[in-house]
C-alpha cells in the first residue's frame, strides 16, 4: 500500500531497481532532518559530546529491526506496504492501520522539522549577504525572545518554513513529477555535504570540546549522563526511517529476495557512518551547550570554521536538499493517504485527484498539519514524537516476524535472520521498548491524541468500508 515518490516514479521502469538504487532510496529518505536539524539539540540537551554514541546506539537498534525487515521483505517481496503488509498479515488489520497511522504522523512531523530547520539555514544563508530575518519569525509561536538590550518579545512562529511548505504544495498540486535522476542527484548532494564538512572540520576540531565526553547527569533523567545518551539516541532515532521506505519498494525491485536485504542493510550502514562522522566533528567544533536549541547546526559549525565560500556552498546544498526532501515526503505520503482511501480505510475524498492527477486533498491535509505543527511546537518535541512513532512501528514489525515464524514456518524466505527464532526480533523489541520508556510524557500525550483520532476513524469509518486485499505475496 505505501508508495514513496521514488518508487512511484520508477513504477513504469521495466528493469526496476537494483541494490545500489535501493540503497540510494534509503539514504535519500534518511539523510536529512535527523542529522542536519536535531543532532545539535541532542548534543546540547541530552548527550553532550557523546552525540555520536546516540547515532551508534540508534544504528544498532535499527540493525536488529532492519534484519527483521529484511526477512519479512523476502516473505512478501511484492508488497508495497512494508510495515503495513507485515503487521496486517501477523496481527490483523486494526493494529496494522494504527501503526500505519503512526508512520504517517512521523512523516508529517518530518515535514515540520524540515521546514523549521530550512528556515534556520535560509536565515544563515541570507545573513552572509547582510539580509537579516527577524528571530520573531524563526521560533515557535509564543516563544519568549530576549534581546541584548534586555527587552522581551514573543515569537510569531516559523513562517519562512510555512512559505516553503506552501510553495512545495503548489508545485505538487500542479502535477509536478520527481524523477529518479533528480533523486540520485540530491542523494549525492547530501552525502557530499557531510563528506566536505568532515574533511574541512577535522583539522579544526578542538579536543577540549570532547571533555567531559559524557557530562555528569544534572539530576533529571535524560539531561546528560548515560540516561542522556539513551534519550539522545531516541531523539535522533527517526533518522533511520529510510529502510522502511526501501522495504516498500519490493514491487519495483529487480530481484526482491536478494536486493531488498542488501538495500535495507546497505542504507542503514551508510547513514550510520555518515551520521557518526558528522556529529563527532560538529561537537568538536562547537561547544555542545551552544547547540542546545540550534535547528541549523551545520550553519553554526561552519561559522566557527570561518571559510565563507564553503559555508555558503554547504548552506545552499542543504537548502536544496531539504526542499527536495520536503517535496518527496509530501509527494510520497499524499500517495499513502490516497491508497489508504482507495482501500476504504479513509474517506474517498482523500483519493480525489485534480486535473493534474494529483491527490490534492491529501496534499493539502499533510501540508496544513505540517505547517501548523511547525508554527506551534519546538523541534525537540517534534523529533521526540516522530521517534516515538517509529519505535512503536518497529517494535510491531519485530513482533510480526515472531508471529509469522510460528504461523507460517514453511513460507519461502530467501533471507533468514541469524540467531534463531527469538534472538534478533526479541532483541529489537527490547531495544525499542527501552527507547519507548525514555520518551518524555508530553510526547506520549501528543502521539496518544493522534492515535485516538486514528482509532476513531477506523471504528467509525475504516472498519465498515475496508476493501483491503490480503494477497500480499
Amino acid at each position: 500500500m505505501t508508495q514513496v515518490p521514488e518508487v512511484e516514479a520508477k513504477a513504469s521502469k521495466k528493469k526496476g531497481m537494483g541494490p545500489l538504487q535501493l540503497i540510494a532510496l534509503g539514504v535519500g529518505t534518511s539523510l536529512g532532518s535527523g542529522l542536519f536539524a536535531v543532532s545539535g539539540i541532542a548534543a546540547g540537551q541530552n548527550s553532550g559530546p557523546a552525540v555520536s554514541l546516540c547515532f551508534i546506539i540508534g544504528a544498532i537498534a535499527c540493525a536488529l529491526v532492519g534484519l527483521c525487515y529484511a526477512e519479512l521483505s523476502t516473505m512478501f517481496p511484492k508488497a508495497s506496504g512494508a510495515s503495513y503488509a507485515y503487521i496486517s498479515a501477523a496481527l490483523g488489520e486494526c493494529p496494522a492501520w494504527l501503526m500505519t497511522w503512526c508512520l504517517v504522523s512521523s512523516y508529517i512531523l518530518s515535514i515540520s522539522i524540515v521546514s523549521v530547520s530550512w528556515s534556520g539555514y535560509f536565515a544563515a544563508f541570507l545573513a552572509k549577504w547582510h539580509i537579516y530575518i527577524s528571530s520573531q519569525i524563526l521560533e515557535p509561536l509564543g516563544t519568549v525572545l530576549t534581546f541584548e538590550n534586555g527587552s522581551h518579545v514573543l515569537a510569531y512562529g516559523v513562517w519562512p518554513g510555512v512559505l516553503l511548505i506552501s510553495l512545495v504544495t503548489l508545485m505538487l498540486s500542479s502535477g509536478t513529477k520527481e524523477s529518479i535522476g533528480w533523486n540520485t542527484f540530491f542523494v549525492v548532494l547530501k552525502i557530499s555535504v557531510v563528506i566536505l564538512f568532515v574533511l574541512f572540520a577535522l583539522p579544526a576540531v578542538s579536543s577540549a570540546n570532547y571533555t567531559p565526553y559524557i557530562p555528569a547527569n544534572q539530576g533529571t533523567f535524560g539531561h546528560f549522563g548515560w540516561s542522556g545518551v539513551i534519550s539522545g539516541a531516541v531523539l535522533v532515532f527517526f533518522s533511520y526511517l529510510g529502510f522502511d521506505v526501501v522495504a516498500s519498494a519490493g514491487a519495483d525491485a529487480r530481484n526482491p529476495q536478494r536486493d531488498l536485504p542488501i538495500g535495507i542493510l546497505g542504507a542503514l550502514t551508510t547513514c550510520a557512518i555518515l551520521a557518526v562522522g558528522f556529529s563527532a566533528c560538529l561537537v568538536g567544533l562547537v561547544p555542545y551547550l551552544d547547540l542546545a536549541n540550534d535547528t541549523s547546526p551545520l550553519a553554526t559549525a561552519m561559522s566557527h570554521l570561518q571559510i565563507p565560500f564553503l559555508a555558503e556552498f554547504l548552506n545552499l546544498c542543504i537548502l536544496l536538499g531539504f526542499t527536495a526532501g520536503l517535496y518527496g515526503i509530501i509527494y510520497g505520503q499524499s500517495r499513502v493517504l490516497r491508497h489508504v482511501a482507495e482501500d476504504g480505510l479513509l474517506p474517498e475524498i482523500f483519493a480525489k485527484r485534480n486535473k493534474h492527477q494529483a491527490p490534492w486533498v491529501s496534499i493539502l491535509f499533510l501540508s496544513f498539519i505540517g505547517a501548523v505543527l511547525a508554527i506551534l511546537i519546538p523541534v525537540r518535541l517534534l523529533g521526540g514524537v516522530a521517534s516515538l512513532s517509529v519505535l512503536l512501528t518497529f517494535s510491531s514489525v519485530c513482533l510480526s516476524l515472531i508471529v509469522l515464524r510460528k504461523r507460517q514456518p514453511n513460507a519461502l524466505r530467501s533471507f533468514r535472520v541469524p540467531g534463531g527464532k527469538w534472538l534478533i526480533p526479541g532483541g529489537g523489541i527490547c531495544v525499542c521498548g527501552t527507547g519507548l520508556v525514555t520518551v518524555e510524557p508530553i510526547c506520549w500525550l501528543y502521539l496518544g491524541i493522534w492515535l485516538l483520532a486514528g482509532g476513531t476513524i477506523y471504528l467509525l469509518y475504516g472498519r465498515k468500508h475496508s476493501r483491503m486485499k490480503r494477497n500480499l505475496a
